[in-house]
């Protein structure tokens, strides 16, 4: 492709590889090719809502959630401050987890153990202790069962609002035992597999959590200061406001947030998402075939 094809996108092609090139880094479309191009068999075959879920663009909404859940169990909050680097390099930490994701989601089986491997390797050289001296050990089970609840619960929480098809109560129990696969291979030793466990192990996890103020500090960066340009700033606040509202009640306020931003109601909130999602969803969709050597999003 000649390098003047990328001025000749329109405004969707334009809004659509900036985003990819966001949440998935420099080698997006390498590692793109590679897990939907390479030949063998997968963990989760075309019809599995795993793949209905992590392919929305509700995603945005719900890792955005995630990440705010998460923080609030004390010793997940201080293994992630001091060795994930979420404010010195919040958009690599952001890009090794999609690729994760998309790699478990679609890719080879070999691929997905072999990513599974890599992050286990990592999480076994996590270890500390927190401010008042708690240890931690990012490879703990109990830990890593904290991280994969409140990760599927903000995903399945944001799909459920924002996805272009929401799944019916079986499709939800499904996407949970899809999910499990997954962190059983990461070492969690009972994940949740239907919406009956997930709201168990949520709930058996509360009284371990809190707001420290490594979590506190964390959501103000995530929320507020995002290393993001001035013209992006605005969508992101309306993504901000809907993975604050989506949170459990309780959340928002140990973080000390509002669950909706000051002079809006909770639906002009919950629109302002919809609009975004849809915005984000026609963005990245693959464009109608046009003629051969018609560029697309994903060129140059």
């Amino acid at each position: 492709m000649n390098p003047s094809a990328p001025s000749r996108r329109g405004p969707r092609e334009r809004l659509g590889a900036g985003l990819f090139a966001r949440v998935a880094g420099p080698e997006g479309r390498a590692n793109r090719a590679r897990i939907h191009g390479t030949p063998g068999p997968r963990w989760f075959g075309p019809e599995r809502p795993i793949r209905t879920v992590h392919g929305d663009a509700s995603m945005f909404v719900g890792g955005l959630g995630a990440l705010l859940f998460q923080s609030l169990h004390p010793r997940a909050m201080a293994a992630v401050a001091a060795h994930s680097g979420f404010r010195g390099d919040p958009w690599g930490r952001l890009q090794r987890t999609s690729t994760f994701l998309a790699v478990t989601t679609y890719g080879t089986a070999e691929d997905a153990r072999r990513a599974v491997e890599r992050v286990r390797a990592v999480h076994e050289e996590v270890r500390g202790r927190t401010s008042d001296g708690q240890a931690y050990h990012a490879a703990d089970p109990h830990l890593l069962g904290w991280v994969h609840a409140a990760e599927v619960d903000s995903f399945l929480r944001a799909h459920q609002r924002f996805g272009a098809h929401p799944l019916d109560a079986a499709g939800c129990d499904a996407y949970l035992a899809d999910t499990a696969r997954v962190a059983r291979a990461l070492g969690v030793a009972d994940p949740p597999r239907n919406r009956a466990e997930l709201a168990r192990t949520l709930a058996e996890y509360r009284p371990e959590l809190r707001a420290t103020p490594q979590a506190r500090e964390a959501a103000r960066f995530i929320l507020r200061h995002p290393p993001l340009p001035r013209a992006a700033r605005g969508p992101y606040a309306v993504l901000a406001a809907n993975a604050v509202a989506l949170l459990p009640p309780w959340a928002p306020d140990m973080l000390g947030l509002s669950r909706t931003p000051a002079g809006l109601g909770g639906g002009l909130v919950r629109l302002s998402g919809h609009a975004l999602t849809r915005t984000i969803r026609w963005a990245m969709a693959p464009p109608p075939p046009g003629p051969p050597g018609t560029p697309t999003a994903g060129d140059g």
